[in-house]
């Protein structure tokens, strides 16, 4: 099944088959992810399961024992504040703002990751707060500015009116905000 020359796993399509899931691998695995990514629990969760799937596949391990040794993992990580939701959700909330993501797309954002409803709205309004003036029209300004559209076109800004109107559209932008951005004489006449 090994090719030697070459160093794949001819049975496997070249990849390693997966790791036999135990608690020890769980967690170092849990560590790991945790040091590259800030991750909710819901996030942290998902990936941990997706571990404990392939194993089970793989191995004919225990998948319900899997999820209750992740389970275990994830309540001690929130005991202990090494996951904390509304942190993250907050700085995520912060990032994706700063990006140019419109409220109703940091929500959504938020919600893939785990991040219930209660707990998005909480973040979107605290980093509100921070913002003096509409976070949404902020958010479009950033996301005009990085995607340099309206004021921040070069040239023939009339003629890529419509489009840039329908990028931000699709951004989750409403229309009275796109436009205001979009119809801005320079980029300082956006706030």
């Amino acid at each position: 099944m090994n090719d030697p020359k070459s160093g794949e796993n001819a049975g496997h399509g070249g990849r390693k088959p997966p790791r036999r899931v135990t608690p020890d691998y769980l967690e170092n695995a849990a560590l790991h992810y945790l040091q590259r990514f800030a991750s909710s629990s819901a996030n942290l969760r998902r990936v941990l399961m997706g571990k404990v799937e392939r194993s089970a596949r793989a191995h004919g391990t225990d998948r319900e024992e899997g999820a209750r040794w992740v389970d275990a993992l994830v309540e001690r990580y929130l005991r202990s504040g090494l996951l904390d939701d509304r942190a993250y959700a907050e700085a995520r909330a912060a990032s994706l703002h700063r990006r140019g993501a419109s409220t109703r797309a940091i929500r959504e954002k938020l919600a893939t990751k785990g991040i219930d409803r209660d707990q998005a709205a909480a973040a979107v309004a605290a980093v509100d707060a921070d913002i003096a003036g509409d976070m949404d029209l902020a958010a479009a300004a950033a996301f005009a500015r990085r995607r340099r559209l309206g004021p921040f076109r070069r040239e023939d800004r009339e003629a890529h009116r419509q489009r840039d109107l329908a990028a931000l559209g699709r951004a989750g932008f409403g229309y009275e905000t796109a436009r205001r951005v979009v119809d801005a004489a320079d980029p300082d006449a956006i706030e």
